[in-house]
């Protein structure tokens, strides 16, 4: 598969601008690796932005798009910027903290089940994973895999991501950025099933009559 220099370049530009803030936030690069667990993050975080450059995703219109939708990117920049910085910048300065080492191998764990959570998905989809909320060409229905029970499993992945960042940091405000992720992530969840259902009809309607959208069990 050939690798998009554009998507190489970003990939690593915003990995790196991503640690950078943690970093800063923790105050210095001795601070952050004094702590074995954010040492395993960083690998991890550069493990899954070497992965994602052997997938398809993409920010295609397709055939179809919600351009409503689209306030939800600059969300999830702010957001995570915020993500970035603070959780580091509290764990530093003593700010709402809680737990120990304990707590931050436990992130780390979070994170890299996370990470995988949210890979996988887009592996399994290839072209059809945009970051727009849109519909591609060729596009059909997967029910089935990592599929089969729960329609947004990236999702889930993501909200474990953040959690396991924040938990790193031990870092309640980290949690608390973490809780307003959901805001745009079900914003986009509710985009991206309405235009499925009119893309899909009943096909797509049965699938969800026997899938969980985020949480299985709960949601």
């Amino acid at each position: 598969m050939k690798i998009s220099a554009k998507l190489a370049f970003f990939a690593v530009v915003s990995t790196l601008a991503y640690l950078g803030l943690a970093v800063w936030g923790l105050g210095g690069l001795s601070a952050f690796f004094s702590h074995a667990p954010l040492v395993v993050v960083v690998l991890a975080t550069l493990v899954m932005a070497i992965a994602s450059l052997f997938t398809e995703v993409n920010l295609s219109s397709g055939e179809r798009e919600d351009r409503a939708n689209r306030w939800v990117l600059p969300a999830f920049g702010v957001i995570g910027l915020l993500s970035g910085y603070l959780p580091a910048y509290t764990d530093r300065i003593d700010f709402w903290t809680f737990g120990g080492e304990g707590v931050r191998w436990l992130g780390a764990l979070l994170f890299i089940i996370g990470g995988t959570l949210r890979l996988w998905p887009v592996f399994v989809l290839g072209k059809r994973f945009s970051g727009l909320v849109a519909i591609q060409p060729g596009h059909t229905l997967v029910t089935d895999g990592i599929y089969r029970t729960l329609r947004n499993p990236s999702y889930l992945g993501l909200m474990v991501t953040a959690v396991g960042w924040a938990l790193a940091f031990r870092s309640g405000v980290g949690l608390l950025l973490a809780a307003v992720t959901l805001i745009p992530l079900i914003a986009r969840i509710h985009a991206e099933e309405a235009l499925l259902r009119t893309q899909f009809g009943s096909e797509y309607e049965a699938y969800c009559t026997r899938s969980w959208r985020l949480i299985p069990g709960v949601y």
